[in-house]
């Protein structure tokens, strides 16, 4: 069951958020960070398959403040919009929204919580790891991550990079191979967004084999179950 809540920032500062709800007891939480794109479809069914993995989840809208109800379609139009909100919102301004996010979750019973994200996201799902003290994290293509590349983990993660990425040079990938070799960083025959179904980057395989290697990683540190993948 799908429904929308407004979270209350460390500072302040008030964000919309969409929420996703499993359909029996809720094993753990799992935040979802968007894409520079804002909370739109895509990111609303990841919540959602999420939440039908049993997880309760809930995607903050970090776009809030600097603009509301951003929803926007994939092209160099919504590319250059979603760029230049993530200039004009700082990073600590945006780690407390998730972090606001981490304790909602918190407070409605999840004894621990895990956070995924996408590109932006995917860094800022890093940078939560090494500031915010979730359980686990997920960072898929995440754009930037080398900017943050030293800091110290707190929780275990994994990451997922396409092999066929334009935005994110594969010394990016190496390196972050060569600073955590403790954690899985894949790689797939695929280009940057392939998880983002509706888009011309989608890759069906890459897409499904990352979501069977997320769930497992969330699986053995939220809840405590593991399959190898």
């Amino acid at each position: 069951m799908a429904q929308h809540t407004q979270l209350q920032a460390a500072d302040g500062h008030k964000l919309d958020a969409y929420i996703a709800q499993p359909s029996g007891e809720p094993k753990a939480g799992i935040v979802v960070l968007q894409e520079i794109f804002g909370i739109n479809a895509h990111i609303r069914s990841v919540a959602d398959r999420f939440a039908q993995a049993g997880y309760l989840v809930i995607a903050p809208a970090l776009f809030d403040r600097a603009e509301r109800n951003v929803e926007m379609e994939y092209g160099p139009e919504g590319m250059k919009k979603g760029m230049d909100l993530v200039q004009r919102i700082p990073a600590e301004k945006t780690l407390a929204d998730i972090d606001a996010a981490i304790q909602y979750l918190r407070e409605h019973g999840a004894r621990k919580v895990g956070v995924v994200g996408f590109c932006w996201g995917g860094t800022m799902a890093w940078v939560s790891n090494t500031r915010l003290h979730p359980d686990a994290t997920v960072s898929y293509y995440a754009g930037g991550i080398q900017n943050y590349i030293h800091e110290k983990s707190t929780c275990p993660a994994i990451f997922h990079f396409g092999l066929r990425d334009k935005h994110i040079p594969q010394s990016v990938v190496e390196q972050v191979q060569h600073e955590y070799p403790g954690y899985s960083v894949f790689t797939y025959d695929a280009d940057h967004g392939f998880n983002r179904d509706g888009s011309a980057t989608y890759n069906e395989a890459a897409a499904k084999l990352a979501m069977k290697r997320t769930l497992a990683h969330f699986d053995e540190y939220l809840v405590g179950s593991h399959s190898s993948v």
